[in-house]
């Protein structure tokens, strides 16, 4: 078994659920990334609680596929690039690898960009200087830290995140038996498509299909013993629930606000700078405040883990484990960090930078959907926990509906 960081607990049982709690979270932090808070206020402020029902159907295609990539992780205790190492052609797995490595630098990219505009809405500063101290907080993290300290550190802007929405959704007037409503009944609202197609097209992203299947393994005891496989697995899919539960309500958090504050007064919103300096006249001072801190909460996250997953693959590709104390983890780590805010440099508009960042990864994205279940669906490499059919076929047609969503997103752009 290899060494999650050199730091793999060698407990013969598993602890707890609560003790087991984590891996999902870090993997929450991209589904609510700057790039969704975008799309999500998009939504709500153009459609009010219409739109609702996507987050809802989202929710349901990253859990299956999150879930699957844990599987792959318990399982094999590798993670996806390893497993892409070793069972997969070398040109097949270099296409997959290096491509996911390309898109990891765009998610941190449109992460960077996030916590930049955050810093220039609390404290005026110009969006290159904020992704350059955005960058270097990163890398201190990421370079000092142990995992297990990350990982409180995320849970922790996890949960000032949500309880940021939790006020500006308590000064807020919402309809509640709108968004009711809104969160399962599929709408197509004129002009909408663009739209639904950003959020649901841009929520399972590359990158955390790796991560999840790493950062699993840091919760991985003997797996000689079946019983002990079974419960990780329980385990797995619990805190998965749980967390994707998570993004779900700060998601829905998003338009909710979006929807009771700019819908109702008929302003449409598509920038996240201007949807602060919206908030302050219509509902004060502490409402924008909170706003730019959980802003920069969550864009601080995901460039986190945007780094780890990075630093995962890029490994990966020599058939190695994420440990931030070997040499291939820290080349992906700052082979993801570094190319991302130089690209920040060269692109003058901040909204250029996310459009481009979506571009690569629903180009990229196909290819990490489906080469993870051709692993998973293998007994060669799975054994007797590869997928069943009906699993199978519930996979295929997700990978399906988010391939059709991110191509007709890059046509849209293009």
């Amino acid at each position: 078994m290899k060494h999650f960081q050199g730091k793999r607990p060698h407990a013969t049982r598993p602890a707890g659920f609560l003790q087991y709690v984590g891996p999902g979270l870090l993997v929450t932090v991209g589904f609510i990334d700057p790039g969704n808070w975008a799309s999500n206020i998009a939504a709500g402020s153009q459609y009010g609680y219409t739109l609702l029902w996507m987050v809802t159907l989202s929710t349901i295609m990253l859990i299956a596929l999150q879930h699957n990539a844990a599987h792959l992780g318990i399982v094999t205790g590798k993670c996806l690039s390893e497993a892409a190492t070793e069972y997969m052609r070398p040109w097949v797995k270099n296409i997959v690898l290096l491509t996911a490595v390309g898109a990891s630098i765009s998610t941190a990219l449109a992460e960077i960009m996030g916590a930049a505009i955050a810093l220039n809405m609390l404290f005026n500063l110009p969006i290159k200087l904020g992704s350059l101290l955005t960058l270097g907080v990163v890398l201190i993290l990421q370079f000092t830290n142990s995992y297990k300290t990350i990982e409180k550190i995320i849970i922790g802007f996890v949960s000032l995140i949500g309880l940021s929405f939790l006020f500006e959704i308590a000064i807020v007037h919402n309809d509640w038996g709108a968004a009711a409503a809104g969160w399962v009944t599929p709408a197509f609202p004129n002009g909408s498509m663009l739209v639904i197609m950003s959020v649901l097209g841009a929520v399972v992203m590359p990158h955390n299909l790796f991560l999840h299947s790493e950062i699993i393994q840091s919760r991985q005891w003997t797996l000689q013993e079946e019983n002990i496989i079974k419960r990780q697995l329980k385990y797995e899919f619990g805190d998965t629930l749980l967390s994707m539960g998570l993004g779900w309500a700060i998601n829905s958090a998003m338009i909710l606000m979006a929807a009771a504050t700019f819908f109702s007064s008929h302003t449409v919103v598509t920038d996240l700078a201007q949807a602060n300096a919206m908030l302050q006249p219509l509902l004060g001072n502490a409402a924008s405040l909170v706003f730019a801190l959980a802003l920069l909460f969550a864009g601080l996250s995901s460039s986190i883990t945007a780094g780890m997953a990075g630093g995962s693959i890029f490994a990966g590709i020599f058939a190695e484990p994420y440990n931030i104390a070997d040499n291939h983890s820290k080349a992906g780590v700052l082979l993801t960090m570094i190319p991302a805010t130089l690209i920040i440099f060269l692109i003058s508009s901040p909204f250029d930078a996310l459009i481009y960042s979506q571009m690569l990864l629903s180009v990229q994205l196909p290819l990490t959907i489906f080469t993870l279940i051709y692993l998973t669906s293998s007994e060669k490499v799975m054994g007797r926990y590869k997928n069943t059919k009906l699993g199978k076929m519930l996979l295929w047609g997700i990978g399906l509906i988010v391939t059709i969503l991110n191509v007709a997103l890059l046509l849209s752009y293009v």
